[in-house]
């Protein structure tokens, strides 16, 4: 079977931007670096994105473009002797279809506030109403599962397509269109009366929130956003590296990945501190208050219908946004479709059409048990009290199998019983761009896991000690 190719170096970066931009550059990042200092969050998780995400992105990219295969089947292309590697292949292949079990229904959410927002829903609603509008819609599991659907259905389908004229061309229009959206909708928010005290609220370095949080707790939460903000370690990145031509060193490629990346997550903030400031904050709400309404899907499904609902031209700046944040999740339900299907025809041989048919609606299927934690089984607490189904297959993805896939790529690539460092660094480098440099190697061997390492540990004991 003959590898299908993306058909430009744009199309690369921007699928693979759309992998790594996904929803908790919204409702996370603005509100953790508030939290956090501001600029001096910023400046600390700008400095772990260039020594830890992108190196690992590079590794990522360079071992399917080396390989030419997917997640399944790279280590068997790379290391054929050795077979101990290949269960991460496997592992991969798990934490993406994790991944979608609760991300189709996140992006469902998203698709039904866009629906609410162009038809009206919230005009005339008081704040508790507006509020009551997102518990009523976790309480109805038979339109989550429909949105679900709607979102499997049309995921499968964009990639039943040659890759080209599917996920490449609609990931390129999505893209574009995101980028735009937040353009307008941050320069908008410039214009509001209280923008000022929002961004002095967002990125004024604050040297008294970090003796509050304390220094080092600001640091491990901007390792963890520049970590968790690329969606490494599970074979997301690898796929799209097998997809591509060798014209381009991956650095390079890398580096542009994660500028976009912080672009939309930075700029995100721009748009949602003014506007909760001018419509919300009165000027005399807490620190304390402010982050609780401004984190988390509260922020995105209560806190911000709330302000469209007061602002000027409301509904039409409300529809934009939720506009954007579909387009943002559903570039990542594209991109990881895609990486699920190619494990599947690898493992399978089947065709592309009939991959899809059976992904789709096994991922229907799978999707359910997220829908009804929200509902039929919100009596079960799998990490605690409070918590959701939703957050057990979070906790999987995001604390175990990216840092520890991300562990393996690191020792896979710059050890000498993985494939080696020096091979690594041929297939990084071929092509115009940035380079790896061999001085690094020292770096990636010894320090690079270490960093990985702590944060595999504190996300795999932090939902149990706080």
């Amino acid at each position: 079977m003959e590898r299908e190719r993306l058909g430009s170096r744009l199309g690369f970066i921007l699928i693979s931007a759309g992998c790594a931009i996904g929803i908790g550059n919204v409702w996370k990042f603005p509100t953790v670096a508030a939290q956090n200092g501001g600029g001096i969050f910023v400046l600390i998780y700008l400095v772990f994105l260039a020594i830890m995400g992108i190196p690992i992105m590079t590794m990522e990219f360079s071992v399917g473009r080396a390989s030419q295969a997917s997640p399944v089947r790279m280590y068997q292309k790379l290391k054929p002797e050795d077979k101990k590697w290949r269960a991460h292949g496997y592992a991969s292949l798990v934490g993406n279809i994790i991944l979608m079990m609760f991300y189709t229904s996140v992006t469902g959410w998203m698709l039904q506030y866009f629906v609410y927002m162009l038809t009206g829903k919230f005009e005339g609603m008081n704040t508790v109403e507006v509020n009551a509008v997102y518990d009523n819609m976790l309480s109805s599991p038979w339109i989550l599962i429909l949105f679900v659907a709607i979102v499997c259905v049309l995921g499968f389908l964009v990639c039943s397509f040659n890759m080209q004229k599917g996920l490449e061309k609609v990931t390129k229009i999505m893209m574009v269109a995101l980028l735009a959206l937040i353009i307008v909708l941050a320069i908008h928010s410039f214009t509001l009366p209280k923008a000022g005290e929002g961004l002095k609220f967002y990125l004024l370095p604050s040297i008294e929130n970090v003796k509050r949080v304390g220094f080092l707790n600001v640091v491990v939460a901007a390792m963890n956003q520049a970590f968790f903000t690329l969606s490494l370690g599970i074979g997301s990145m690898a796929i799209f590296g097998s997809f591509i031509g060798k014209d381009r060193s991956l650095l390079g490629e890398s580096v542009n990945i994660a500028c976009l990346d912080t672009f939309v997550a930075i700029t995100s903030g721009l748009i949602i501190f003014p506007a909760f400031f001018t419509y919300m904050g009165d000027g005399v709400l807490p620190t304390e208050q402010i982050l609780a309404q401004t984190a988390g899907p509260g922020l995105i499904f209560k806190t911000l219908p709330n302000v469209f609902i007061n602002m000027h031209g409301g509904r039409i700046w409300g529809t934009l946004f939720f506009l954007f944040m579909s387009f943002a999740a559903f570039s990542t339900i594209l991109a990881v479709f895609q990486n699920i299907m190619s494990c599947v025809q690898e493992l399978t041989g089947w065709s592309k059409r009939k991959t899809c048919l059976i992904c789709g609606v096994g991922m229907l299927i799978l999707s359910i048990p997220c829908v009804l934690g929200f509902n039929v089984l919100s009596g079960f607490h799998p990490l605690g009290a409070g918590s959701v189904v939703l957050d057990l297959e979070d906790y999987i993805v995001s604390n175990i199998l990216l840092p520890l896939g991300s562990l393996v790529f690191v020792l896979f690539c710059t050890n000498k019983f993985g494939w080696g460092f020096d091979n690594f660094m041929e297939e990084a480098n071929l092509g115009k761009g940035l380079k790896i440099k061999k001085w690094m190697k020292y770096y990636m061997r010894y320090v690079l896991p270490v960093i990985v390492g702590v944060l595999f540990v504190y996300g795999a004991i932090s939902p149990f000690i706080k």
